[in-house]
């Protein structure tokens, strides 16, 4: 472990010298342990350079990837041990789909740090296809994504189901009327398509089960984006997270109508990891913190009525 730190920094750093004085190690001590490692593995991680520090080799590459990974998994296990007499501590490393993000996260890291004051959260927000990679790879401990093209093999838990729902400008011809739309009285219209996997691909889905392929118009990568082209009256959209204003973000009104036909499935909202990992006690009580917030209606995603 202590050769794969002394690894990890060097590649990190760039410079043995500057790996070594974030270590407060001697140079001279780092570059041993590095040579050691490399001369265990029998292969060549870095290249060096004299006066122009360091530079990783194609198989150093994929075993810093790896190298941080068990380094990580090793500071779970020794969290794990210390929490029987400590608490709950370590880092829980989550990842969370844009638009579920600023509903979900400020109240599950709220309420969850103040439960364990000796644990620490770490956000990424992306796309659910680059949440998938660095769930597959070991970068994120969790994940919080739409329940749609997700490998079958993950272990999950579901904190909600939405429904689709067309988002429409304030004027616009059915924002008045009563009850749920047919969607296909759309098919003529511009849409604004929210380009973020995997809801353009669910749009596109929901679209072909009303019979028709949506003139997109504008593309956005937000469903914040996406809502203010629908208030600017750039055409209409379709959302599964329903935000609790009416309005845009620049304060344009907007109309929400639930989809009576064609009947489209609802989509789970859940909470991943890969079954393979080893989830640490930290990462085992959020997902039960997530889940008794979820069945408590606080998490602010809208659930199917």
């Amino acid at each position: 472990m202590n050769q794969l730190s002394a690894f990890v920094a060097v590649a990190e750093a760039g410079t043995i010298s500057g790996a070594a004085e974030r270590l407060h190690v001697s140079p001279s001590a780092l570059s041993a342990a590095v040579t050691e490692l490399e001369r265990c593995l029998q292969t060549e991680l870095l290249r060096r350079r004299k006066a122009k520090g360091v530079s990783l080799t194609p198989t150093g590459e994929v075993v810093l990837q790896r190298a941080k990974f068990l380094l990580h998994q090793a500071g779970e296990l020794e969290a794990d041990a210390r929490g029987e007499e400590r608490g709950v501590s370590g880092v829980v490393r989550i990842g969370c789909y844009p638009s579920l993000a600023p509903t979900a996260l400020p109240v599950l890291i709220s309420e969850f740090t103040q439960a364990n004051p000796d644990a620490r959260i770490e956000v990424m927000e992306n796309t659910q296809d680059q949440l998938s990679k660095a769930v597959e790879t070991g970068e994120l401990d969790l994940a919080i994504m739409y329940d749609l093209d997700l490998d079958p093999t993950w272990k999950s838990v579901a904190l909600a189901r939405l429904s689709p729902s067309a988002v429409l400008p304030a004027g616009h011809r059915l924002a008045d009327t009563q009850g749920g739309i047919d969607l296909a009285h759309l098919r003529n219209d511009p849409m604004v398509l929210l380009d973020a996997p995997p809801s353009s691909n669910h749009a596109y889905f929901c679209c072909a089960k009303a019979g028709f392929a949506p003139k997109v118009i504008y593309r956005a990568r937000t469903y914040e984006t996406a809502r203010s082209f629908v208030g600017r009256g750039f055409g209409w959209t379709l959302l599964l997270q329903r935000p609790s204003t009416s309005v845009s973000y620049e304060g344009k009104p907007v109309v929400v109508k639930d989809i009576s036909s064609p009947v489209l499935p609802d989509v789970a909202v859940n909470i991943v990891w890969h079954p393979e990992s080893l989830v640490s006690r930290a990462s085992r009580t959020f997902i039960t913190h997530a889940v008794r917030l979820a069945e408590a209606g606080r998490l602010g995603i809208t659930q199917k009525t």
